[in-house]
């Protein structure tokens, strides 16, 4: 992400129906878990970190980008700029890391995984989003710097490779995927933009509803993966 994606993305998480959503899945798998500290790996402007502070974990975002750092900071957070390969922190020194929309940016994704294995002590958890199928590729992905879309088989394969046990894995954004694949198909850029506040409305009320549906086994837009570091 450049400084205007950032800027944009913090201007728009909000109310946007994608990160609110993204957010609630966050907060439903952190109340699984015990509060300790976590790491934020690809933070942008840090409205993953702010969940995760609020459900008491002692957070910190890192980022590649010097003006996420700065957008993190400003909103209270405390940030590093880092690069994911190479996380300036101790080995085993972590309960938690996330990463949401990281590993399709890293053309050496298996060094991110490394690293949050690295990172986290035995017994700890690593929450992990990434945008899935290759058949959507767009200029969406383009103009966000994506290298790659995954597969269940790649996700699951690059992050047993780290030494993490896969717990679970599942589909996001399913029933919105026709409307997804068909406006990709004639996009010219990034799909972060503002929208009219009833369009806004009604795609939250259709994701929401992937809540309460069986539809996580079947082929979304994004791939959720939660896994742990054996003790």
């Amino acid at each position: 992400m450049d400084a205007t994606e950032i800027r944009q993305l913090v201007a728009l998480e909000r109310t946007h129906w994608w990160y609110r959503e993204r957010r609630a899945i966050l907060r439903g798998e952190l109340r699984t878990l015990r509060p300790g500290r976590a790491l934020d790996v690809g933070a942008a402007g840090g409205g993953n970190t702010m969940v995760l502070v609020e459900e008491g974990w002692d957070a910190t975002a890192t980022d590649y980008s010097e003006v996420a750092v700065e957008v993190a900071r400003e909103r209270g957070l405390r940030a590093l700029l880092a690069d994911a390969r190479s996380l300036p922190v101790e080995s085993a020194s972590v309960d938690l890391v996330t990463a949401f929309d990281v590993l399709e940016h890293v053309k050496e994704d298996y060094l991110v995984t490394e690293e949050i294995a690295r990172v986290l002590r035995p017994g700890g958890h690593a929450l992990i989003a990434v945008p899935c199928d290759m058949t959507l590729w767009s200029s969406h992905d383009d103009a966000v710097g994506h290298v790659r879309r995954y597969c269940h088989d790649s996700l699951i394969g690059v992050v047993e490779k780290a030494g993490l046990r896969v717990e679970r894995i599942w589909s996001w954004n399913v029933l919105l995927r026709p409307l997804v694949a068909r406006h990709r198909r004639g996009s010219t850029g990034s799909d972060l933009r503002r929208l009219p506040a009833l369009v806004n409305a009604g795609l939250s009320a259709v994701v929401i509803a992937e809540r309460y549906l069986p539809v996580k086994s079947r082929r979304g837009v994004t791939l959720f993966l939660r896994a742990r570091l054996e003790t």
